[in-house]
């Protein structure tokens, strides 16, 4: 299975020679012995994220390259789940959440100047789900595997703060090229219905961490960030 270790502020996910595929910076698919997550601090500014990430690993002690994601959210709210095949962790926090209503305004609206807000660097939320399969999937298996884990985390969201996610969320997936091949990774698979419920259990653990000693945000309004989707979108046919 994949061995995940925390230190110094960098989660590492490590399994020699999986195919990868990140949503994160520099993300796509790759092939590496690792993924990481990286928990930056408050008022972090840094542009120059490849050398940010590679400081953090080595500061870490993880010598193993691969791909990585960034959270404003501490290690220490970081959980894991595990299900036959599938093993997901997650950070989880919603300070900057996108909101999606689904009777938006007929015209662009500004909530509390949500838009100003949401570029700013030092907010401290995100979700952010590495998650890992020891079957081997083609890309196809992969990239549909990632979608399964964003549904997941969106409906489990959805549940427990009312918002579909927040303005920085990213998904890296991970399968053992020599493992037992998988054709198919939907929600009605064993690969698919393992990684819903490891997203699901993972993200549900990570809030009630970060959230024991603080209220979650009701909305956008009352949140520190984040956005709101409040126009209308042209529909015709095809």
């Amino acid at each position: 299975m994949f061995e995940a270790s925390v230190e110094a502020g960098v989660l590492q996910l490590a399994k020699r020679d999986t195919n990868w595929l990140s949503t994160g910076w520099d993300g796509g698919f790759e092939r590496a012995d690792a993924a990481y997550n990286v928990s930056v601090p408050e008022g972090w500014s840094r542009t120059d994220l490849g050398t940010y990430v590679t400081e953090r690993r080595d500061r870490a002690g993880f010598d193993l390259s691969g791909p990585a994601l960034l959270t404003g959210v501490d290690l220490q709210h970081a959980r894991g789940a595990r299900l036959d095949s599938v093993v997901a962790y997650a950070t989880a926090g919603v300070s900057n959440p996108a909101a999606l209503p689904q009777e938006p305004s007929s015209s662009p609206v500004r909530d509390a100047d949500v838009d100003d807000r949401a570029d700013e660097p030092d907010g401290v939320g995100t979700v952010n789900i590495v998650v890992g399969t020891t079957r081997a999937l083609d890309d196809a298996g992969i990239a549909n595997l990632l979608a399964v884990a964003v549904e997941a985390k969106t409906a489990t969201l959805l549940a427990a703060t009312g918002f579909p996610g927040t303005t920085t969320d990213a998904v890296v997936v991970g399968c053992d090229p020599d493992g037992d091949p998988a054709q198919f990774t939907g929600s009605a698979t064993p690969v698919g219905a393992a990684a819903r419920a490891c997203v699901r259990e993972a993200v549900r653990a990570s809030l009630a961490s970060r959230y024991e000693h603080r209220t979650i945000p009701s909305s956008v309004t009352d949140a520190e960030y984040g956005v709101v989707t409040d126009r209308r979108a042209e529909v015709f046919s095809p």
